[in-house]
């Protein structure tokens, strides 16, 4: 059965090749149940799994993940400790099952903050996967788009420094070059749970043009058919890039 078949959308439309999800609520979600707070975070790993499902089986190119924000540092000792241990146990449990099922990790942002350990951990796994070409997944961890826009400018201008570059050569495309995301296309949809309406400092040069799609349950609750639901609600979606909606028909026809 084809995609457009299992998700009931018209052939003509056009899927989304990546995904980008902020996965908020963890703590609420918890709070809810008078769980302790890394409870809520170990519950979103499972919805990690499941909507990493459904990417491959919706056919999904590219996933990233917001799973620790460069201002997430200012949350409790104790939680971000807990956050550290839970995203290297992951890492341990996942990474056999990623490879076998030809996903690639890549990692995200400014992981010099971590622990030797955890950044070894990291650069094992993306070495064990690096050749997986089903799906690639993303994990934004100590990431925020003024950083990696920042980074980019400061390569960049480091290049033109070594002669590699000259400020002439600069261009939104050669600019996209430097940043974390420039082997893959830019996302197409953004979803954030928990009633949130806000990107949060999350790959603000590669959203120019993605859709936003707001949903008010807490990641923990957020599964592959969520998912499926909210990219059948992308297909309704016009995406005009600056051109009037006669040109999108036209260009679709031909």
């Amino acid at each position: 059965m084809s995609v457009h078949a299992k998700l009931n959308i018209p052939l003509e439309k056009v899927l989304p090749k990546h995904i980008a999800i902020i996965m908020d609520g963890n703590n609420r979600w918890a709070k809810q149940r008078r769980l302790p707070s890394l409870a809520g975070h170990k519950a979103g790993v499972d919805s990690v799994r499941s909507v990493i499902e459904g990417c491959v089986e919706y056919g999904v190119e590219s996933l990233t993940l917001f799973a620790f924000s460069s201002e997430n540092w200012k949350r409790p000792e104790l939680e971000v400790t807990g956050l550290m241990e839970l995203f290297m146990l992951a890492l341990d449990r996942e990474a056999k099952k990623l490879n076998k099922n030809n996903i690639r990790l890549k990692v995200i942002g400014d992981t010099t903050r971590f622990s030797e350990s955890l950044q070894a951990k990291i650069a094992k796994v993306e070495a064990l996967t690096a050749n997986n070409t089903r799906l690639t997944l993303n994990v934004a961890a100590n990431y925020g788009g003024r950083w990696d826009i920042v980074s980019a400018a400061k390569t960049f201008a480091q290049d033109c420094i070594d002669g590699k570059a000259t400020p002439s050569d600069l261009n939104e495309s050669s600019f996209n070059q430097y940043l974390t995301l420039c082997d893959q296309p830019a996302p197409d949809l953004c979803i954030r749970t928990a009633g949130e309406s806000r990107i949060s400092n999350f790959l603000i040069w590669q959203m120019a043009y993605t859709e936003f799609y707001f949903v008010d349950g807490f990641w923990p609750d957020f599964d592959k058919h969520s998912l499926g639901d909210a990219i059948r609600d992308f297909c309704t979606r016009e995406r005009r890039f600056g051109k009037t909606s006669e040109q999108v028909e036209a260009q679709t026809r031909a």
